[in-house]
């Protein structure tokens, strides 16, 4: 089967979406699968075209940027001669481009199945309004042409504002998790590199420090468990400097983590994922504060837990299934840092309450299992055996 992934940044690009991507894409064509992905060349420094763990990935010159968004007048072109030469249209969302992938898909003939990862909300003002609204326009069309709708749980697809007005073409497949057994001998490196010896460890796993990850309900948490713990300490994995959009909130917060000083607060800063098992598995409990529904899962909960450390997330449709699915930790009120401190100290308190074997984690979440369910709904699209609104139930 000829598969086509379209969406706007891929590899190297890091973000949520384009891990999903990366491990859907490479797994299918490990599968067997002709995978083709279409993305922008968001860095003229990238090549136009390359093959990246047997993907065929193309890149069309952007001209300019619209806030996170790119404007690419050569993108039609390549994306009709692409479309009638695959099977199946995978675009993933949200994006500027999906409704002319819909529409091209339709003149086609060929089924688009669209994964809606999380609700776009780019920062204040009024230009960013606009453009959230022509996206959300453009998605909304796209619903309406594609014959399936993705979602990571049926908790967040019911109270998405997008996918709960498609809840027929809704399939829930539950996200691509890789998380390796972490390395004894690793962990114990990494809690000396870090002096974590007779302490306990919170940590926080994210893409870049942005508003909405709530980093600042775990800072406005930390009188409350320093307190208690006096000597807790907070490592923070991700890209902390230099986010760009997201200079206010580095302002306002660096004051108040230097106060807190490195003995309680440190910045990682981008790890890769052979480091991630070690960071995990060094830490007693992973935070998880989101704010609001650009975050539609948060990956980072179920590779902790695959690493024996239990997850405390913020009680946002999708964000709080993977607690709740498994047993291994819980789920707080959004924006309260009294209920994240106290959740923290539940669970550092009595770990063996929200300890799970990890093979139970396994049989809910891997990557053979998310490919496995893609696959089968792209079969039946592509067979002809299942008709636009008549959804087949894949995963759970």
């Amino acid at each position: 089967m000829k598969v086509l992934l379209v969406l706007t940044y891929y590899h190297p690009h890091v973000s949520g979406l384009t891990i999903y991507a990366k491990r859907l894409a490479t797994t299918l064509a490990q599968r067997g699968h002709r995978v083709t992905v279409l993305t922008s060349r968001y860095n003229s420094a990238l090549p136009a075209e390359e093959e990246i763990e047997g993907v065929h990935v193309i890149r069309v010159p952007v001209l300019f940027r619209v806030s996170k968004g790119v404007i690419m007048p050569t993108f039609p072109f390549l994306a009709w001669q692409l479309i009638r030469k695959h099977d199946v249209v995978s675009v993933h969302l949200p994006q500027f481009e999906a409704s002319l992938v819909g529409l091209l898909g339709r003149l086609a003939g060929k089924p688009v199945v669209l994964t809606y990862h999380c609700d776009l909300q780019l920062p204040r003002g009024w230009f960013n309004r606009v453009v959230d609204g022509v996206v959300f326009v453009s998605n909304y069309v796209a619903g309406h042409l594609a014959q399936a709708a993705v979602a990571y749980t049926q908790d967040y697809a019911q109270h998405s504002r997008f996918l709960s007005r498609f809840l027929d073409k809704v399939q829930v497949i539950p996200p691509p998790v890789v998380m390796p057994l972490p390395d004894p001998a690793a962990v114990q490196s990494f809690r000396v590199q870090h002096q974590l010896a007779d302490r306990p460890a919170v940590g926080m796993a994210a893409t870049r420090l942005a508003a909405e990850k709530g980093v600042e309900v775990l800072v406005e948490a930390m009188p409350r468990l320093l307190s208690v713990l006096p000597r807790l300490k907070v490592l923070f994995a991700g890209q902390y400097e230099n986010v760009v959009g997201e200079e206010d909130i580095y302002r306002r917060l660096m004051p108040r983590i230097r106060q807190l000083g490195s003995e309680h607060w440190e910045f990682l800063g981008v790890l890769s994922q052979a480091q991630m098992p070690a960071f995990f598995a060094a830490c007693d409990v992973l935070v998880v504060p989101s704010l609001n529904s650009t975050e539609s899962f948060g990956l980072v909960q179920v590779e902790a837990m695959l690493c024996g450390t239990p997850s405390i997330a913020s009680d946002l449709p999708g964000v709080r299934q993977p607690p709740r699915m498994t047993g291994m930790g819980e789920v707080t009120l959004v924006g309260d840092p009294e209920a994240l401190a106290e959740a923290i100290l539940r669970v550092i308190r009595h770990p063996d309450d929200y300890a799970r074997p990890r093979r139970l984690i396994e049989e809910t979440f891997s990557l053979e299992r998310t490919a496995a369910s893609y696959e089968a709904l792209f079969e039946s699209l592509v067979g002809g055996r299942m008709e636009a609104n008549q959804p087949v139930k894949v995963g759970e």
